[in-house]
């Protein structure tokens, strides 16, 4: 077994795992390279059919082709999706482009629109795959659980994370308090009203993430790869905030080079994300509150 089938074969059991502790459990898509792998490996544990619902939260200035991509997803792949949004914050015009800084701008489209959607307060809508329609919903039930795509490389304060991350009823987190996690052996029991992050990718690295699309053939989307202009993304987020880096990379192959021995060696894969840059420990500031 190489690398990457250890890897697949630990999310895989992560999954299932979840889904068999847990009562209502959602996985959570924002529709970038990692949490597409994390959809594809819930195809394989399930064996094509995904049982719990998708959820995406819209803070309506993501990249348009996201979008897109999202709605194509959920239709060829016949995903019940959810979508979250602070309507409120969009309508009130308390956003980064309305003059809002990018940490409140993220608190507020973001980790607020991702609370009150698990906790079933704002219904939002959902694409029902029978009707092949999207519908409004209300009160919904919460979710005492979702599954994430965050990888401990990728930013300073998800390397704290555990697998099975408790929040409290408020979704707030604290480092501290997360239970050790040795050989495999995972705590799924909490507290009432303890609300669970699981992270079946935390082992993976971005370098991992991109074998495997190779090796898979995941259908990710387009913008990661160059498309004639000599740029590309490498994370994606709302349009704002996020800036495309120079690269002629247009195939998964040639991203793996460049994170191996070329340009992207030694450089941050959120290099290019504007409200990681806004003073130190911000994001960790954001994820105690909620963020991903």
């Amino acid at each position: 077994m190489n690398k990457l089938d250890r890897l697949e074969s630990q999310s895989v059991f992560i999954i299932r795992e979840a889904y068999k502790s847990f009562k209502n459990i959602g996985m959570l898509w924002s529709i970038g390279k990692d949490s597409t792998v994390l959809l594809w490996l819930a195809k394989k544990a399930f064996f094509g059919h995904i049982p719990f619902e998708l959820i995406h939260i819209d803070t309506s200035f993501k990249i348009p082709e996201m979008i897109a991509y999202r709605d194509r997803i959920a239709e060829e792949l016949k995903l019940r999706l959810v979508v979250g949004q602070n309507k409120e914050a969009l309508k009130n015009k308390r956003t980064f482009i309305d003059g809002l800084d990018r940490i409140a701008c993220c608190k507020e489209l973001k980790s607020e629109a991702l609370k009150r959607t698990l906790d079933g307060v704002w219904g939002g809508k959902i694409y029902d795959p029978q009707t092949r329609r999207w519908e409004e919903r209300q009160n919904a039930s919460a979710y005492n659980a979702v599954i994430v795509g965050v990888r401990s490389d990728e930013e300073g304060s998800r390397s704290k994370e555990r697998v099975f991350s408790a929040r409290d009823e408020k979704s707030e987190w604290d480092a501290s308090t997360q239970p050790p996690e040795m050989w495999n052996l995972y705590k799924t029991e909490f507290a009432p009203k303890t609300h669970v992050r699981v992270h079946p990718l935390l082992e993976w690295t971005e370098l991992n993430i991109w074998e495997y699309i190779d090796r898979e053939k995941i259908p990710v989307i387009p913008i990661y790869f160059d498309r004639g202009d000599g740029k590309r993304y490498r994370s994606l987020g709302c349009y704002p905030c996020t800036s495309p880096v120079e690269s002629m990379a247009k195939t998964p192959a040639e991203i793996i080079k460049e994170l191996v021995s070329g340009k992207f060696r030694n450089i941050a894969e959120r290099s290019g994300r504007a409200q990681d840059k806004e003073g130190g420990g911000t994001l960790e500031a954001l994820r105690k509150e909620g963020y991903m």
